[in-house]
């Protein structure tokens, strides 16, 4: 039989000083209880692109605390973070665009045409056929 004293604890945040001085009204709170998440939230907004910003700058805060812990850049945790949120979300994994080497372009003596220019003539070529 369990006794009072067996029940397990949870390790609550406290609530920022401003807070409490000011009032105010939480809209969201998140724990973790056997590796699974727990939230409650509340709708706050109108508009649901206002989490956007909530999210963005929970992600910059959070990024924050990594840096000030040293083992990430603040800019290397914004990207893991970003990177697994859209990953979650359902995106593709964007792999960082290349830049062109400078060899490359010697070699074929050109400027590369912009991507108008060169749908243009495929479409001409194709008009002649």
């Amino acid at each position: 039989m369990a006794g009072p004293n067996d029940n397990a604890i949870y390790e609550a945040l406290v609530i920022p000083n401003e807070a409490l001085d000011k009032g105010g009204v939480e809209i969201l709170r998140g724990g973790l209880v056997d590796g699974e998440l727990y939230v409650t939230a509340r709708r706050a907004f109108d508009d649901p692109g206002m989490w956007g910003e909530v999210l963005g700058e929970l992600t910059r805060r959070i990024a924050r605390i990594y840096a000030a812990e040293g083992k990430y850049s603040q800019k290397d945790a914004l990207a893991a973070i970003g990177g697994a949120y859209a990953a979650d979300l359902g995106a593709p994994v964007v792999s960082a665009p290349r830049k062109p080497r400078a060899s490359a372009r010697k070699t074929t003596g050109r400027k590369p045409k912009p991507a108008a220019k060169r749908a243009k003539k495929v479409a001409r070529r194709k008009a002649r056929r």
